[in-house]
């Protein structure tokens, strides 16, 4: 496994802010297979949440740890750098290692996090001139949903104002992407209904709530329909206020083999000082950055992406209930595109792993059996 680590790139007018990563080459072919930048969501997740927990080469032992033991790592044989070679960025400032020189520089938000990153993959292309022609493609998940095509769009604005050195990118991947707050915001309600959470009534009560009730303490889900006026909007409450206090959250306690025990066994050796990297303490998602969430919608990136013939795949674990399918199906849909290969099941030998379809604007949708990927 060719893999290299690198303390950072510089970016910024005084290089005051350095975004930490890691860079695996590909285990195929590294100068001729593609090349992908991967931010995690949050805003504040490490992208070694990528690499250790969802697509890199190396995942978490499964095991028992006493006495604060280190974590050990096992080599992942499904890893996606078997076919590209992939950077993992810590990103925005303040993510995972990555730091600043000065306290302001902390201050950021979507746009300065997205022209940090154009920067980052310009000057990390002149450093590794062997990968300045490889087809790039950006990946992320969740929140990555707003900044990732806002970032494809900055390089190709950038290539076209003439900004060197020219970067290849051909397209961005997305998982559970957050895209509209209005159809990301409906898609809950019915994908709870659908999975058998709340029953027949409940939700038939909950859909009469209009986009005016969202500010109701216990119901965020905005609905075309009428709304629901006196006795009916009191049954809504009554009924909501009822789950809630008769069916308190579920404890979080996994088992061995959950899916989130490997995020918490690897708290037990990161949360250290890395000594010789100078780089101090790391924590997997710093939810505490002065940040800004200044893209309300990524909708428009994407129509503009299509136009200008960006491949593009979005993909959803069809068990994620932040950022339901339902929801990407939906914004996809009103794209506007024809299909043209129809809804059929993608397979992993003779195992069904999901469902895709793929539309006239080069953009693949694909559901994911029984997986979680926003993080």
């Amino acid at each position: 496994m060719g893999t290299n680590r690198y303390v950072g790139v510089g970016v910024g007018e005084r290089e005051e802010i350095q975004l930490f990563y890691y860079f695996i080459k590909s285990e195929r072919n590294a100068e001729e297979d593609p090349l992908m930048v991967w931010l995690t969501g949050g805003p504040g997740c490490s992208a070694f949440s990528g690499l250790a927990y969802e697509i890199g080469p190396l995942n978490f032992k499964i095991k028992e740890y006493i006495n604060d033991s280190l974590p050990e790592l096992v080599y992942n044989p499904y890893s996606w750098t078997k076919a590209s070679s992939i950077i993992f960025v810590d990103a925005p400032v303040g993510t995972g290692f990555s730091y600043a020189t000065k306290a302001s520089a902390y201050r950021t938000g979507d746009f300065e996090q997205v022209r940090d990153l154009n920067n980052f993959i310009r000057k990390w292309l002149i450093r590794h001139p062997k990968f300045m022609s490889s087809p790039l493609y950006v990946g992320g998940d969740s929140y990555s949903g707003f900044t990732v095509p806002a970032l494809v769009q900055a390089i190709i604005n950038g290539n076209e104002e003439g900004r060197k050195p020219y970067v290849n990118i051909k397209g961005y991947l997305l998982g559970n992407p957050v895209t509209d707050p209005v159809i990301d915001g409906n898609s809950p309600i019915p994908y709870a209904h659908g999975m058998g959470l709340i029953s027949d009534e409940l939700y038939e009560c909950i859909i009469g709530l209009q986009t005016a009730q969202i500010l109701e303490p216990l119901c965020g889900f905005a609905s075309p329909k009428p709304p629901v006026q006196g006795e009916a909007l009191g049954k809504v409450r009554f009924l909501i206020e009822q789950v809630f206090r008769d069916n308190p959250p579920a404890p979080v306690v996994p088992d061995l083999g959950c899916r989130v025990t490997p995020h918490l066994i690897s708290h037990v050796g990161l949360r250290r000082p890395v000594v010789g990297l100078y780089i101090g303490t790391w924590q997997r998602c710093a939810f505490g950055l002065p940040y800004t969430s200044e893209i309300t919608s990524s909708l428009q990136y994407h129509a503009n992406l299509s136009k200008q013939g960006c491949r593009s795949l979005i993909y959803s674990g069809d068990h994620d209930m932040i950022v339901p399918f339902l929801g990407t199906q939906a914004w996809i849909r009103s794209l506007n595109y024809s299909i043209v290969d129809d809804w059929r099941p993608w397979m992993v030998g003779a195992q069904i792993g999901g469902y895709t379809r793929t539309y006239a604007n080069q953009m693949t949708f694909a559901t994911v059996k029984a997986r979680l990927t926003s993080y």
